[in-house]
């Protein structure tokens, strides 16, 4: 189900009261944390948590796809995910045999494209990360996907994201909003990246942003934008181009495809959504309500689009999908103000310095 639908957010609104209680539950549980009244482990190399304070779609895989391909080949860099909607439980090193149903689609994604590099999912990273250790002793940075609220594990760097067109600053607490921790968390943060902004975003909007944000002196902010690749066929990787004459059935089940839908009005004839909840495990019946939505479309120049995370969850179809025009498109993370090399810069730093800061944060502890 899609709580952003225009249709739901009325009900949500009336759910304010238990967004209330939600709100307190939060504060409580960081409050325990800050006071040291609940624990938090450090472990003896770099850890890079990649999260935020809202529910799902702010970019995080393709955050964490940016950091693997500009690191993994200088470093043996690790992800540890939860693996959120798998049929597995405990902790999960992604294999050769492994499937989507395994480990969840957003670490199978980051296993098919990045085989040579340990992927591993697990609820509670505090026992995964050594067991992850154990099965990969040369690892030597972890990226932990979606942990900005595993607190019982201390990450060296965290690296908060919020959606350019749903800044945390201006959402509430689940359900009325998508809030699932206090706006006042962002002070944990070593980076902050404003997501999904548009390519053409002024540096007078910028600091806008910059001082809503009320950003810290230790924080470091940047702005990123979306790049839409080539289509390729999701069976055969054969490519395709979209143009103005096609017609589109978009195909999808993340949580916010505002963006992708913006595209794709700029670059086809028309399309027509089908949408799905976030992480939808693809049914039998939700191929044929697919296929019948695509029949419906009369113009010969058609094709289905969907993304990268839910092309994962289709492939098991692949003997119905062999003839049939659908095309998966991907996305990159683009800095812009040509900071790119600068969020580089931070991020190998922190793990160079990483021995060296730690000793000294020790011997200040002591």
């Amino acid at each position: 189900m899609n709580f952003n639908a225009p249709l739901l957010k009325p009900i949500r609104i009336l759910l304010f009261p238990f967004s209330l209680i939600y709100g307190a539950v939060v504060w409580i549980r960081n409050l325990l944390f800050e006071n040291g009244m609940a624990g938090s482990v450090s472990f003896n190399l770099p850890l890079i948590c990649i999260g935020n304070l809202a529910v799902g779609g702010t970019g995080k895989s393709p955050m964490v796809e940016y950091i693997l391909r500009r690191f993994h080949y200088r470093y043996h860099v690790a992800v540890l995910s939860r693996g959120y909607k798998r049929k597995t439980r405990g902790y999960v090193l992604a294999s050769m045999k492994t499937t989507a149903l395994d480990i969840g689609d957003e670490p199978y994604l980051f296993h098919t494209k990045f085989p040579e590099i340990a992927v591993a999912v697990g609820e509670e990273r505090i026992v995964a990360v050594p067991q992850l250790l154990h099965d990969r002793p040369f690892t030597q940075v972890i990226l932990l996907d979606d942990a900005y609220q595993h607190r019982s594990i201390k990450a060296g760097m965290n690296i908060l994201l919020t959606d350019y067109n749903n800044l945390f600053t201006r959402d509430w607490f689940l359900p009325t909003g998508d809030l699932r921790d206090l706006k006042s968390s962002y002070r944990r943060a070593d980076i902050l990246v404003v997501t999904k902004c548009p390519v053409d975003l002024s540096f007078i909007d910028a600091d806008t942003i910059a001082t809503e944000i009320r950003v810290l002196k230790h924080q470091k902010l940047f702005f990123t934008s979306i790049r839409y690749g080539e289509l390729y066929h999701i069976l055969t990787n054969q490519t395709t181009t979209l143009g103005k004459d096609v017609e589109v059935l978009l195909v999808t089940g993340i949580a916010s495809p505002r963006s992708l839908k913006k595209y794709l009005a700029e670059n086809s004839k028309c399309y027509y959504d089908l949408q799905y909840s976030d992480h939808h495990i693809f049914t039998i019946d939700d191929w044929k309500e697919i296929m019948k939505r695509f029949n419906q479309i009369s113009s010969a120049e058609k094709i289905i689009i969907t993304t990268e995370k839910d092309a994962v969850r289709l492939r098991k179809f692949h003997q119905q999908l062999k003839d049939v025009p659908i095309f998966v498109l991907p996305i990159t993370v683009e800095f812009l103000f040509d900071e790119g090399a600068k969020f580089d810069t931070v991020i190998e730093t922190f793990i160079t310095q990483f021995g060296t800061n730690k000793e000294s944060n020790d011997e200040k502890a002591g």
